[in-house]
Protein backbone atom coordinates (compact mmCIF):
# COMPACT_ATOMS: atom_id res chain seq x y z
CA UNK A 1 0.00 0.00 0.00
CA UNK A 2 1.21 3.56 -1.17
CA UNK A 3 1.48 6.27 1.29
CA UNK A 4 -0.19 9.20 0.06
CA UNK A 5 1.39 12.64 1.12
CA UNK A 6 -0.78 15.12 2.69
CA UNK A 7 0.57 18.39 2.75
CA UNK A 8 0.24 21.05 5.59
CA UNK A 9 -1.38 24.13 4.35
CA UNK A 10 0.08 27.25 6.01
CA UNK A 11 -2.19 30.76 5.96
CA UNK A 12 -0.29 34.27 5.51
CA UNK A 13 -2.19 37.60 6.32
CA UNK A 14 -1.60 40.96 5.07
CA UNK A 15 0.27 42.92 7.55
CA UNK A 16 -0.83 46.58 5.90
CA UNK A 17 1.09 48.57 8.33
CA UNK A 18 4.33 46.99 6.37
CA UNK A 19 2.60 47.06 3.02
CA UNK A 20 0.78 49.41 -0.06
CA UNK A 21 -1.36 49.25 -2.89
CA UNK A 22 -0.77 52.28 -5.36
CA UNK A 23 -2.16 52.90 -8.61
CA UNK A 24 -0.59 55.26 -11.61
CA UNK A 25 -2.29 56.91 -14.78
CA UNK A 26 -1.55 59.27 -17.28
CA UNK A 27 -2.94 62.66 -17.46
CA UNK A 28 -3.12 64.56 -20.16
CA UNK A 29 -1.20 62.06 -21.73
CA UNK A 30 1.88 63.61 -20.48
CA UNK A 31 2.68 63.10 -17.13
CA UNK A 32 1.58 60.63 -15.07
CA UNK A 33 -0.38 60.42 -11.63
CA UNK A 34 -0.46 58.26 -8.48
CA UNK A 35 -2.18 57.24 -5.74
CA UNK A 36 -2.94 54.84 -3.33
CA UNK A 37 -5.75 52.84 -1.41
CA UNK A 38 -5.29 52.91 2.44
CA UNK A 39 -7.11 50.21 3.23
CA UNK A 40 -6.99 46.55 1.97
CA UNK A 41 -7.12 42.95 3.60
CA UNK A 42 -5.56 39.42 2.04
CA UNK A 43 -4.73 35.97 3.01
CA UNK A 44 -2.14 34.09 0.61
CA UNK A 45 -2.64 30.03 1.78
CA UNK A 46 0.21 27.86 0.42
CA UNK A 47 1.42 24.21 0.60
CA UNK A 48 4.85 25.25 -0.32
CA UNK A 49 7.99 27.20 1.22
CA UNK A 50 8.54 28.77 -2.06
CA UNK A 51 4.39 29.84 -1.99
CA UNK A 52 3.56 28.25 -5.66
CA UNK A 53 0.30 27.01 -6.37
CA UNK A 54 -0.17 29.45 -3.75
CA UNK A 55 -4.07 30.57 -3.03
CA UNK A 56 -4.29 34.28 -3.13
CA UNK A 57 -7.31 36.30 -1.61
CA UNK A 58 -7.46 40.22 -1.45
CA UNK A 59 -9.62 43.09 -1.21
CA UNK A 60 -9.47 46.67 -1.28
CA UNK A 61 -11.75 49.53 0.61
CA UNK A 62 -12.86 51.54 -2.77
CA UNK A 63 -13.76 54.35 -0.11
CA UNK A 64 -10.19 54.46 1.52
CA UNK A 65 -8.67 56.20 -2.15
CA UNK A 66 -5.98 59.03 -1.82
CA UNK A 67 -4.77 60.67 -4.33
CA UNK A 68 -3.24 63.72 -1.95
CA UNK A 69 -6.21 66.01 -3.45
CA UNK A 70 -9.15 65.93 -1.47
CA UNK A 71 -11.57 66.76 -4.68
CA UNK A 72 -9.99 64.49 -7.28
CA UNK A 73 -10.57 61.92 -4.36
CA UNK A 74 -14.68 62.84 -3.93
CA UNK A 75 -14.75 62.22 -7.20
CA UNK A 76 -13.11 59.24 -7.95
CA UNK A 77 -15.10 57.45 -5.55
CA UNK A 78 -18.40 58.87 -7.44
CA UNK A 79 -20.29 57.60 -9.98
CA UNK A 80 -18.16 58.98 -13.13
CA UNK A 81 -15.80 56.58 -11.27
CA UNK A 82 -15.93 53.95 -8.52
CA UNK A 83 -18.92 54.19 -7.35
CA UNK A 84 -18.17 53.38 -3.76
CA UNK A 85 -21.17 53.59 -2.21
CA UNK A 86 -22.19 51.12 -4.70
CA UNK A 87 -19.44 49.11 -5.09
CA UNK A 88 -17.49 49.59 -1.86
CA UNK A 89 -14.33 46.93 -2.43
CA UNK A 90 -12.31 45.56 -5.26
CA UNK A 91 -11.70 42.16 -5.01
CA UNK A 92 -9.11 39.69 -6.41
CA UNK A 93 -9.35 36.05 -6.38
CA UNK A 94 -6.45 33.96 -7.85
CA UNK A 95 -6.56 30.91 -10.30
CA UNK A 96 -2.61 30.43 -10.64
CA UNK A 97 0.90 31.47 -8.76
CA UNK A 98 3.70 29.53 -10.90
CA UNK A 99 6.92 30.46 -10.55
CA UNK A 100 8.92 31.45 -14.04
CA UNK A 101 12.32 31.49 -12.34
CA UNK A 102 14.40 32.66 -9.56
CA UNK A 103 11.92 35.06 -7.41
CA UNK A 104 9.99 35.67 -10.96
CA UNK A 105 6.24 34.44 -10.36
CA UNK A 106 2.98 34.69 -12.66
CA UNK A 107 -0.23 35.26 -10.75
CA UNK A 108 -3.34 34.91 -12.71
CA UNK A 109 -7.14 35.35 -11.01
CA UNK A 110 -10.08 37.11 -11.27
CA UNK A 111 -10.42 41.05 -10.83
CA UNK A 112 -13.63 42.57 -9.88
CA UNK A 113 -14.76 46.11 -10.16
CA UNK A 114 -17.57 48.31 -10.08
CA UNK A 115 -19.30 44.71 -10.74
CA UNK A 116 -17.42 43.55 -13.56
CA UNK A 117 -14.90 40.30 -13.02
CA UNK A 118 -12.23 39.94 -16.17
CA UNK A 119 -9.05 37.47 -15.45
CA UNK A 120 -5.52 39.76 -15.29
CA UNK A 121 -2.10 38.49 -14.63
CA UNK A 122 0.05 40.15 -12.67
CA UNK A 123 4.38 39.96 -12.26
CA UNK A 124 5.55 39.25 -8.75
CA UNK A 125 9.04 39.41 -7.42
CA UNK A 126 9.17 37.20 -4.17
CA UNK A 127 11.47 38.91 -2.16
CA UNK A 128 11.66 36.19 0.35
CA UNK A 129 11.15 34.91 4.17
CA UNK A 130 12.68 36.29 7.08
CA UNK A 131 11.47 36.85 10.95
CA UNK A 132 10.87 40.29 12.61
CA UNK A 133 12.43 41.43 15.64
CA UNK A 134 9.60 39.87 17.79
CA UNK A 135 10.23 35.97 16.05
CA UNK A 136 7.14 36.36 13.94
CA UNK A 137 7.75 34.92 10.48
CA UNK A 138 7.53 37.47 7.18
CA UNK A 139 7.43 37.11 3.40
CA UNK A 140 7.27 39.88 1.51
CA UNK A 141 6.10 40.38 -2.36
CA UNK A 142 6.08 42.99 -5.18
CA UNK A 143 3.01 42.51 -7.42
CA UNK A 144 2.72 44.83 -10.71
CA UNK A 145 0.12 44.45 -13.18
CA UNK A 146 -1.77 46.83 -15.89
CA UNK A 147 -5.28 46.84 -16.36
CA UNK A 148 -7.85 48.69 -18.90
CA UNK A 149 -10.10 50.79 -16.35
CA UNK A 150 -12.79 50.64 -19.87
CA UNK A 151 -12.59 46.97 -19.11
CA UNK A 152 -13.77 47.58 -15.44
CA UNK A 153 -16.89 49.97 -16.56
CA UNK A 154 -14.42 52.63 -15.58
CA UNK A 155 -14.81 54.91 -18.43
CA UNK A 156 -15.31 58.75 -17.86
CA UNK A 157 -13.13 60.63 -19.23
CA UNK A 158 -12.82 64.74 -20.01
CA UNK A 159 -11.32 66.25 -23.31
CA UNK A 160 -9.17 68.68 -23.15
CA UNK A 161 -9.06 71.57 -25.59
CA UNK A 162 -7.00 70.30 -28.09
CA UNK A 163 -9.74 67.33 -28.01
CA UNK A 164 -7.36 64.79 -26.61
CA UNK A 165 -8.23 62.63 -23.40
CA UNK A 166 -7.42 63.82 -20.09
CA UNK A 167 -7.11 60.40 -18.61
CA UNK A 168 -5.29 57.39 -20.01
CA UNK A 169 -7.30 54.18 -20.38
CA UNK A 170 -4.25 51.83 -19.02
CA UNK A 171 -4.16 51.91 -14.99
CA UNK A 172 -0.51 50.39 -13.66
CA UNK A 173 -1.01 48.39 -10.17
CA UNK A 174 1.85 48.18 -8.00
CA UNK A 175 1.23 46.42 -4.74
CA UNK A 176 4.04 45.87 -2.46
CA UNK A 177 2.94 43.34 0.12
CA UNK A 178 4.58 41.97 3.27
CA UNK A 179 2.55 39.22 5.09
CA UNK A 180 2.63 37.50 8.03
CA UNK A 181 2.35 34.06 8.83
CA UNK A 182 -0.63 33.53 10.63
CA UNK A 183 -0.89 32.37 14.09
CA UNK A 184 -2.15 28.51 14.84
CA UNK A 185 -5.47 28.47 15.70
Amino acid sequence: MEATAVLQKTKWVIDAMHSEVQFKVKHLMISTVTGSFKTFSGTITSSSEDFENADVQFSIDVKSIFTNQEMRDNHLRNADFFEATKYPTIDFKSTSFKKVNGTDYRLEGNLTMKGVTKPVIAKVDFGGVAKDGQGNLKAGFEVTATINRVDFGVSYNALTEAGGVALGEDIKLIANIQLAKAKAE
